[in-house]
């Protein structure tokens, strides 16, 4: 099979799509702005499709490139990771991993295996993704990470999952709440108190949607918000309480631990509601070196990081 452009062709592709000027773009490939111009066309005319929409005063993808270019990107960073890896030890290099996470596993769990992996790749960029579980998925069924930290929200053939722990959904309010001295609490109790839900599109909803489905229970809602962190910052204002995974209360805990009044968690029963946390790869997808050593830190260190309820419930 003849393929009609060349690396370089793809090369010059992505400067402008990082760039948005073909005048910058041709700088970076040291290229003059009209041999730059002739190998945009040429990939263009190969491809069948416009890749770009050019105006006089700004250069935007087309539908068309912006899927030209994700797919692209991914293929060109795997043959930099390839040749890195046949070259030499990529820690001495500059390679790069990009992990995808939800933000509650960022403290702990993502900087202690960050802060470990520094020391053995000081020269591997790791960027991080922090984002809804949903879109954490996607972007390792895409190509757009090397893998993921998070929940399976929702089946997908092209994600491979290993679960790394087990946690429970708490209750979380004020130690000044009259639930905040109670080991367990049940859902039906919850009636009584303004309810801040997360929106429908969060991952955790979707968990808890599922478990109270047919059971006739459902808390009084208050508010709606789209990330924990609001609803967090909606409970220790003392505008209601939340429902949340025992590590994102944790994490909230951690990063405010001198607030008054502070936030207390209480499991919540009947039913009791679990997510199961773990590591998502694309199946067709090898790991570079990097990748694969940052993904081996993750597993190692499931046990240190699994919530433990009387430490992720009482302030």
């Amino acid at each position: 099979m003849s393929i009609p452009f060349d690396l370089d062709d793809l090369v010059a592709f992505r400067a402008l799509a990082d760039l948005g000027s073909f005048r910058k773009a041709a700088g970076t490939v040291h290229l003059s702005q009209p041999a730059f111009s002739r190998r945009i066309d040429k990939l263009e005319r190969a491809l069948g499709v416009a890749l770009v929409e050019r105006t006089t005063r700004r250069v935007a993808l087309t539908a068309a490139g912006r899927e030209f270019e994700r797919k692209m990107r991914v293929l060109l960073d795997d043959l930099d990771n390839a040749l890195l890896a046949i070259r030499g030890d990529p820690a001495t290099r500059g390679e790069r991993v990009t992990l995808a996470c939800v933000p509650s596993v960022v403290p702990g769990l993502v900087t202690e295996a960050l802060q470990r992996y520094r020391r053995s790749h000081p020269r591997v960029q790791v960027i991080v993704l922090d984002a809804k579980s949903h879109d954490v998925r996607q972007a390792v069924s895409q190509g757009d990470a090397d893998f993921g930290l998070g929940f399976l929200d929702e089946q997908d053939g092209e994600v491979e999952f290993s679960p790394l722990y087990d946690e429970a959904f708490v209750l979380a309010c004020r130690a000044d709440h009259p639930m905040a001295a109670r080991e367990r609490v049940s859902w039906s109790e919850l009636d009584a108190h303004a309810f801040i839900a997360l929106a429908r599109t969060s991952g955790n909803r979707l968990v808890l949607d599922r478990a109270l489905a047919g059971t006739g229970l459902r808390p009084r809602v208050a508010y709606e918000v789209q990330t924990g962190s609001t609803a967090l910052a909606l409970v220790q204002a003392g505008l209601g309480v939340a429902a949340m995974p025992a590590t994102a209360l944790d994490a909230a805990r951690r990063e405010s631990a001198r607030a008054a009044p502070g936030l207390v968690g209480v499991l919540l029963t009947q039913p009791e509601v679990r997510r199961t946390m773990g590591l998502l790869r694309r199946r067709a997808r090898a790991l570079s070196s990097s990748a694969a050593q940052l993904y081996a830190l993750f597993q190692h260190g499931r046990r240190e990081h699994a919530p433990r309820m009387h430490e992720a419930g009482k302030a």
